[in-house]
């Protein structure tokens, strides 16, 4: 029987694996979030696979790379959304104290 050569998600568990240490090392707070970087390798496993580059921690720095872009992508999408809101109101409320000034009659 030949050797079957691992698959990226294999080659993937295995670099989370080496830095289990370093995991452990970290405080509690951050140990989310390095949990969530490797969420975000696996989130791209596949096309990482197809790419079958000799060192797999690349894919996986560049898979965590387009998660946290899209990431900043929604947050500035919510933030221009607060922001129009935000103006939209202090516009309303500028007009409101202008009519009041005037006490309505034009």
């Amino acid at each position: 029987m030949g050797r079957t050569n691992p698959t990226y998600r294999d080659a993937l568990r295995a670099i989370e694996e080496r830095w289990a240490e370093f995991r452990r090392a970290l405080r509690r707070r951050d140990q989310p979030r390095f949990d969530r970087l490797f969420e975000y390798a696996r989130e791209h496993a596949d096309a990482s696979g197809l790419l079958n580059h000799q060192n797999p921690l690349l894919p996986a720095l560049l898979s965590i790379d387009l998660e946290q872009e899209a990431k900043l992508d929604d947050h500035e999408e919510r933030l221009e959304e607060v922001e129009q809101r935000l103006s939209e109101t202090v516009g309303e409320q500028q007009q409101s104290s202008t009519e009041g000034n005037t006490g309505g009659v034009e």
